[in-house]
């Protein structure tokens, strides 16, 4: 045996104890295999008690034991191949199974007598059941815990294919034994070896408690050896399993009264077990699960369960769940006495048995979402008893967000979410910032997948449950948020418009103006997200009724309601100082009522013309926004045709004039040469031909020409002139009579007696290419004999 040595580490003692053991061990099985080649027995058996005896150490830790134990196993083999070998020869091994009882130490004695009996066992010279229910019993001897979970687990390893396995038969009980009588072999062991497996706990001082249950966790595969060899017994039936084998384990289980003990091998039941005796026995474990320790942690053992049951469902579809067997109900009702049984229970778990549940139900009973919501309801339920008004953080915060999320990822439909009744009452226990994640997570799965909200009840529920992305909060944080992510955010809320999408045209508005009262109380910075998209959508809702002309009557009229709700939503804008922003959409919806054609077309294109120009001169300052606003209000201009003259000519001339007015010369210039397309193109509604006015074309470009003159910088200057030239061209070509050759030749003439003064660098290099790429225009227009190919004009 192994002895203590001194001044040496933890492992390099257990190092140590452990080559003193093996060396012995080695020794001793080199004699004990010499004496069985020259037939010796007993001195063999001497030999291999002594090396059974490095066995009886205490000092190894369950691993170096461990070690120590097969090495000896393996020696041990030598001696069972011999005793068969013996038995073939016609040796009578009853005789040998009393000798070996006489050896002096009891660890010893009992190896020899499994090795024999085992031996015994095959050599059928005594009834199976009897010489099993023998060494068990006999083993009884060992009550050291290490020793005796080796020894028992030896007793399990030798006998693992013997065990009589032969089904239960009304009358009839074989001599050699059937399973029962395994099932009364396994269960004592099993039981002998969870009693010295707890009894480990209560040894040695208590500050070295968690040492021994490291070691104790190393040890436990021993005692779930047992339930796995339980598990292998093929003529163990449902009857049987659920009346004899789960009754007897349990039982064991729960008497123990040791947290590691109980949740270790609760989990060794589900797993070894079928998943069919699992159904069947499901209340019985659950009930059982609510008995166990209260520091166990039951939420692993029921999540496992539920887990594998689910995992069983969807693998086999043929069967699955069978239809008398409630297994929501039953999990549903067992969770619950057990949460309220263990108010110690951590609000993290209760919640994660909560996932476990959500989880369930839709891997099993996918339609039925009733269930979801039953689970949700519960949570609420949970928490409106835990912790009143309090909101919750960390942990739990994370298991509520995981347990919302569920849903959300299997139905990928938030139409369903929003027939959860108790899925957006659980927001309300979140922190602001919580809040704001999950709204983010159900609006982003919105948008992938692409969902169309068609009823004002469902866009009504949606903007309340994702609240914190629509409306300031009482909980929210002075600080502001992020911006890129606060700019990220609300991109999506804007996105969401384009989903929400009725099956009629009167839905349709009606889901807007329920989306404008939510969205119009978010404040300044989120209402330039979220009411452009807003007015879009009522402007394809008009678009939408000019299509149904034929088909409803008030069809104008309500065009004429939609554009009011535009207007009213433009204005809520404008007057948040975002001007540009408003004037873009004003312009746009005076391009959509030309482009309807209804009974207001005219008046209502006229006065959102007229706001997006009130809004140029009154709000626009920035010189290069408001050479971006002309440029934008003449083309606009241009486009719509519904203008009677009366309306016509009085814009037209206010665009013309405000061009002429902008502070910077260049500015001025391109904004006069822009104007002089609405005396060319643009038209009233009373005709259908263009103005083609060119005597008031000329106008403008000579303005422009005088203008360009007049900047003291010259590269600015032949720039301008440049451009003005390629206006008169495009006049030119467009038939515009009053260009000339004779005007043209003026201005590239002025503009090759300017080229010279600029200096040279990059910028003169542009003006020039620009200036050449012109002139190779006119080029090639003259070499193609075009109807205006510029005649007569020599450069």
């Amino acid at each position: 045996m192994p002895t203590a040595t001194q001044n040496l580490s933890p492992q390099e003692e257990q190092e140590k104890l452990l080559e003193e053991a093996l060396q012995i061990v080695k020794m001793q099985s080199f004699q004990m295999k010499r004496c069985l080649d020259k037939a010796k027995l007993m001195d063999a058996l001497k030999h291999a008690s002594t090396m059974l005896g490095e066995l009886r150490t205490s000092m190894l830790s369950p691993k170096t034991y461990y070690e120590l134990y097969m090495s000896v196993c393996d020696e041990l083999r030598h001696l069972e191949l011999f005793l068969v070998e013996e038995f073939n020869k016609g040796r009578r091994i009853s005789d040998l199974y009393e000798l070996v009882q006489y050896a002096g130490n009891i660890v010893p004695r009992l190896y020899l007598l499994i090795t024999v009996g085992a031996v015994y066992i095959r050599a059928n010279e005594a009834p199976r059941k009897d010489i099993l229910k023998d060494l068990v019993e006999m083993c009884r001897g060992v009550q050291h815990p290490q020793r005796g979970l080796f020894l028992r687990s030896y007793l399990l390893q030798c006998t693992r294919n013997m065990l009589p396995d032969i089904g239960v038969t009304a009358g009839e009980k074989p001599e050699d034994g059937d399973v029962r009588d395994s099932l009364d072999f396994i269960l004592l062991n099993f039981s002998e070896m969870n009693k010295l497996w707890v009894r480990m706990q209560h040894q040695g001082h208590s500050r070295e408690r968690d040492k021994r249950e490291r070691e104790r966790q190393e040890l436990r595969i021993l005692v779930g050896t047992n339930l796995v060899r339980l598990s292998q017994l093929d003529s163990i039936d449902v009857n049987l399993y659920s009346k004899v084998v789960l009754k007897s384990v349990l039982e064991q289980v729960v008497s123990c009264k040791d947290a590691i003990a109980q949740e270790y091998l609760m989990e060794c039941v589900i797993q070894v077990f079928p998943d069919e005796f699992h159904l069947v026995t499901l209340k019985l474990f659950l009930k059982t699960v609510g008995d166990l320790h209260q520091s166990v942690n039951v939420k692993n053992i029921i999540i496992a369960l539920i887990d594998r049951l689910a995992s069983f469902a969807n693998r086999d579809e043929t069967s699955g769940i069978p239809e008398d067997v409630p297994l929501f109900d039953i999990f549903s009702d067992q969770v619950a006495t057990i949460i309220q049984a263990r108010t110690d229970l951590p609000s993290e778990d209760v919640i994660a048995l909560q996932v476990s549940l959500i989880n369930l139900a839709l891997k099993c009973y996918r339609s039925r979402i009733d269930y979801v919501d039953k689970v949700l309801k519960s949570t609420i339920e949970i928490f409106s008893s835990r912790l009143k008004d309090a909101k919750i953080e960390g942990a739990v915060s994370r298991e509520l967000l995981r347990l919302l999320k569920i849903p959300v990822d299997n139905y990928k439909d938030i139409l369903t979410i929003l027939r959860l009744n108790h899925f957006a009452p659980l927001f309300e226990y979140f922190t602001y910032d919580a809040r704001k994640e999950i709204s983010v997570y159900v609006v982003t799965n919105l948008i992938e997948h692409s969902t169309h909200l068609k009823t004002q009840a469902q866009v009504d529920g949606l903007l309340q449950m994702v609240a914190p992305l629509v409306v300031d909060q009482n909980d929210q944080p002075s600080e502001p948020d992020d911006p890129e992510d606060f700019v990220e955010e609300q991109g999506l809320m804007g996105r969401i418009v384009n989903l929400f999408l009725a099956d009629a045209a009167d839905d349709q508005y009606l889901i807007l103006t329920t989306a404008r009262k939510h969205f119009g109380a978010g404040g300044e910075n989120r209402i330039k997200f979220t009411l452009p998209a807003l007015v879009f959508a009522a402007y394809r809702l008009s678009l939408w009724y000019f299509k149904l002309r034929k088909e409803d009557e008030k069809w104008s009229k309500k065009c004429g309601k939609i554009f009011q709700f535009a207007h009213q939503t433009i204005l809520a804008l404008a007057k948040a100082d975002m001007s540009e922003l408003a004037l873009r959409l004003f312009v746009q919806g005076s391009l959509t009522a030309n482009q309807i054609n209804f009974d207001q077309s005219e008046t209502v294109a006229y006065e959102f013309f007229s706001q997006a120009f009130s809004l140029y001169e009154e709000e626009i300052s920035e010189s290069r926004a408001q050479l971006s606003a002309i440029t934008l209000l003449a083309g606009t201009f241009e486009r719509t045709h519904c203008f009677s003259e009366e309306n016509h000519d009085p814009l037209r001339t206010q665009l013309v004039l405000a061009s002429s007015k902008l502070m910077k010369k260049p500015d001025q210039c391109r904004a006069v040469t822009i104007s002089s397309h609405l005396f060319w193109s643009s038209r009233t509604r009373d005709s259908e031909e263009e103005c083609g006015e060119g005597k008031r074309v000329m106008e403008c470009l000579k303005k422009s020409l005088r203008i360009a003159g007049q900047c003291m910088d010259v590269s600015a200057q032949v720039q301008l002139y440049v451009e003005v030239l390629n206006r008169y061209l495009f006049y030119y070509e467009k038939g515009a009579e009053e260009v000339t050759t004779t005007i043209l030749k003026q201005v590239i003439d002025k503009i090759k007696e300017q080229l010279p003064s600029l200096e040279t660098g990059e910028e003169a290099e542009q003006i020039n290419k620009h200036f050449q790429n012109t002139l190779v225009h006119i080029r090639h227009q003259q070499e193609a004999e075009a109807e205006h190919n510029y005649a007569g004009l020599v450069f």
